[in-house]
């Protein structure tokens, strides 16, 4: 009777939800308290199920799911919680992933740091991307590998048992048998992980960070497949990507970049990045074996770039954590020669990550004099030629500016470009992300694509429908969303000019550089710093509150930008920088323009905001 019940609500809620919970990287983050973040969406839509209530007003004030689609969104949210009533556990206890081997890999790496065994039991074969030796090898995780022919077969095991599954029904397990893990896999879809017993729940805060920083959950259109298959209790259907739509998306890339080497696409901005990482690691092990590798990260740069690179270290036997100031009273040319001279000197492996422009700060450095220190020869301390670098460049904010391609600034490094998909490449439609190398890095792209592989990380299906859609707009897209944010920005400084704009010169933007993103740096009051500081702070959330309030249908408190349209605003400090150290954070209002707004209603709001500084 009570999983008729459930079915019968999913049924309904699948008919009423929200567009949004389908057709957004992100829903509501007006409503949203991080604290609360990973259960007050579940706590909330468990009493309208009690309630028996599936108006789509009252779903549509439920509040944001987790933080991003990387971690978690509604319908994956109530996706888990129909598995875990109908399997009789907590709804925590069940994670879904857009991956099929990311939820192993989690567990791998939780159980590497706490150096406990493991065991991998599967039936029938396990993916062909999943290399057992390069798993061992270069992420460091130990394991054992049991295959079965019958369920019979498992027995207890001292460590952590994983039972691996291809499945062609949803949400379907034995929580009687002697598993830890459960990881259902299925075809195009992703797979679902299964925590067995109160002893291992310790564990999900931890596979929840891997899906929020190395993969993202199963997306929307996909979960919403997953809810109609428990429904309908039939097996999954899903068409394989249609080759035409693959290629028409990495010659979009290809033409965008000026980058003849093929592009790789992946779930998401930061899967690709981990790929990166980890085919450089690779790379490195391979090539300058024993060697320390160094990956240069700056300290105030988005948080999941930092905090992903941080977890890699610490996961990983000879990478270290290397600081790169590049804001502000920092420039990003002077400490790049800094540091490389520094790891030549120790005969390290360098790789740089940095963003051009910057984030939050959005300055871009002296391009011709990056070029000379990144092509300069540097000695290790014995007097033999050092490793060169590999320049890992972020250009999330201007993906339309060449770097890499013949002729261009980055020609004559070994060079790897990426973006966020959710930006600009998909207005803000999807996660997906991309990443191009230049002619010297075309070995490391080889790399990066076998673990883009092994992780399941690539784009899906849907992701690149809506890809091979929105990359051939998106320079005309950039281009108005600048020009928007320029009248913005002349407008403020105008009206108050004591404040403080971080944002491309005239010259930067003739040169290429053309962001929608600036920052704010509002003037402040009081007699002490302490007093200033605890000031601004309080006055950027009357801004961006009051842009909401006023605006609503097109100001929005997101971290995100290159949407179609609409404002949105953030405080890099609680948002994007969320796991950077507190010293360097931005306490500042960054805002991001698109090229369909009111423009003329947001000067007029923000004059309202002048009236009672």
């Amino acid at each position: 009777m009570q999983d008729t019940t459930i079915l019968k609500y999913i049924k309904e809620i699948l008919k009423s939800m929200p567009i949004d919970w389908l057709n957004l990287t992100t829903h509501r983050l007006d409503i949203y308290d991080e604290k609360l973040a990973k259960t007050e969406f579940l706590d909330q839509f468990e009493v309208l199920f009690q309630q028996q209530n599936s108006n789509v007003t009252a779903l549509n004030e439920l509040p944001t799911a987790y933080d991003y689609i990387r971690l978690g969104h509604p319908l994956s949210c109530v996706l888990e919680w129909s598995i875990g009533k109908l399997n009789s556990t907590k709804s925590e206890n069940v994670i879904s992933f857009s991956s099929k081997t990311m939820p192993v890999l989690a567990i791998l790496r939780k159980n590497l740091l706490e150096n406990k065994n493991t065991q991998i039991i599967y039936s029938g074969e396990l993916p062909t991307f999943f290399d057992v030796e390069v798993l061992k090898k270069v992420y460091g995780y130990q394991f054992e590998l049991k295959h079965i022919k019958s369920n019979t077969e498992i027995t207890p095991f001292e460590g952590s048992s994983i039972f691996i599954s291809q499945q062609d029904k949803i949400g379907v397990f034995d929580p009687s048998l002697p598993v830890d893990f459960f990881v259902n896999m299925h075809t195009n879809l992703g797979s679902i992980l299964l925590i067995n017993g109160a002893g291992n729940e310790h564990y999900i805060k931890d596979i929840q960070h891997v899906r929020r920083r190395e993969s993202i959950a199963m997306t929307p259109a996909n979960a919403c497949i997953a809810l109609q298959a428990i429904i309908a209790s039939t097996p999954l259907e899903i068409q394989p990507l249609n080759t035409v739509i693959k290629e028409s998306v990495l010659n979009s890339i290809t033409n965008i970049t000026g980058v003849e080497t093929t592009p790789l696409v992946g779930s998401s901005g930061l899967s690709i990045q981990y790929a990166i990482m980890m085919g450089l690691i690779d790379d490195a092990l391979e090539k300058h074996p024993g060697k320390s590798i160094k990956i240069i990260v700056p300290p105030n740069c988005y948080g999941g770039t930092n905090d992903q690179a941080r977890r890699v270290a610490a996961a990983t036997k000879n990478v270290e954590i290397v600081d790169l100031p590049v804001d502000g009273a920092d420039d990003m040319v002077k400490s790049v020669d800094i540091v490389l001279d520094k790891i030549a000197n120790e005969d390290g492996v360098p790789y740089i990550i940095a963003e051009i422009p910057t984030n939050p700060r959005v300055e871009v450095p002296e391009l011709l004099a990056l070029k000379a220190v990144l092509n300069k020869v540097r000695n290790t301390a014995s007097g033999e030629t050092a490793i060169d670098p590999v320049f890992i460049l972020d250009q999330t904010f201007c993906p339309n500016v060449l770097f890499l391609g013949t002729g261009q600034i980055l020609e004559t490094i070994r060079a790897i470009s990426y973006a966020s998909g959710s930006k600009f490449p998909s207005g803000g439609k999807c996660t997906a992300g991309y990443c191009v190398g230049n002619e010297k890095a075309e070995t490391l792209m080889e790399k990066i694509a076998t673990h883009l592989k092994l992780c399941d990380n690539e784009g899906t299906i849907l992701q690149m429908q809506i890809l091979a859609e929105q990359l051939p707009s998106m320079n005309q897209r950039i281009t108005a969303a600048y020009e928007n944010t320029r009248e913005f920005v002349n407008f403020i400084h105008e009206a108050l000019p004591t404040a403080k704009i971080n944002f491309v010169s005239t010259a930067l933007a003739a040169a290429g550089f053309t962001p929608s993103v600036f920052s704010l740096d509002l003037p402040t009051k009081g007699t002490t710093e302490v007093e200033k500081e605890a000031h601004k702070r309080v006055l950027n959330y009357k801004l961006i509150n009051l842009m909401i309030q006023e605006i609503p249908d097109e100001s929005k408190f997101c971290v995100s930008y290159g949407q179609i349209k609409g404002c949105y605003w953030t405080i890099p400090a609680t948002s994007t920088q969320g796991t950077t150290k507190e010293g360097d954070k931005d306490y500042i209002v960054r805002a991001s323009l698109s090229p369909n707004l009111d423009l003329n209603l947001h000067k007029k709001v923000f004059l309202k905001f002048m009236k009672n500084l």
